[in-house]
């Protein structure tokens, strides 16, 4: 009796083939975010254009600040899908950098005096957090990378999934040479 290789599915014979699955709901995916990208394009372009109306009116500091921050936050947003259609994983530093700069939009916008103590004290907590998990990502280097096993990683990536493959199709060969015949 034969062993059924790692390698193949259970349905691989039939018409359910997992990796053409996989393979079409990641350029599904892929469609999405691209489509999400440019609808953030789009945001940032109206955005910019509201920035440049605000500048011919008589100036609302405030109004303006929050609507430069509003782009920067997008900008930001944009990156982090542009890391992932690049990638298929998230950024954790990029996303993290987007937290912040989220929470310090909403303290320019209400004022920092108009927020109520137990809410600035929790931002402040937050953004404790946020600056730690932010040093930690720049000090592990390529955390980010580490669990996607990419090529564009260094530390990980030696050949990764196929020398994995080769080595249990070695495997498997010397346990069927092994075997008894009968």
């Amino acid at each position: 009796m034969q062993k059924r290789l790692k390698s193949r599915f259970l349905f691989s014979d039939r018409w359910l083939d997992r990796q053409s699955i996989v393979r079409n709901m990641e350029a599904f995916q892929d469609l999405i975010v691209i489509v999400l990208c440019l609808g953030l394009f789009a945001v940032m372009l109206i955005q910019l254009w509201g920035i440049a109306i605000a500048l011919t009116q008589p100036l609302d500091y405030k109004h303006v600040t929050a609507k430069i921050l509003f782009v920067l936050i997008l900008v930001e947003l944009f990156r982090l899908l542009m890391v992932y259609l690049q990638e298929h994983s998230i950024s954790v530093g990029v996303a993290v950098e987007v937290t912040i700069v989220s929470l310090l939009r909403e303290v320019v916008v209400h004022g920092a005096l108009e927020i109520y103590w137990v809410n600035t004290l929790a931002i402040c907590g937050l953004l404790f957090v946020l600056g730690g998990l932010l040093v930690v990502c720049a000090k592990t280097p390529h955390m980010d990378c580490m669990s996607a096993n990419t090529k564009f990683c260094p530390v990980v990536y030696r050949g990764g999934r196929e020398r994995q493959n080769e080595l249990e199709l070695q495997y498997s060969r010397q346990c069927d040479e092994n075997q008894p015949l009968g």
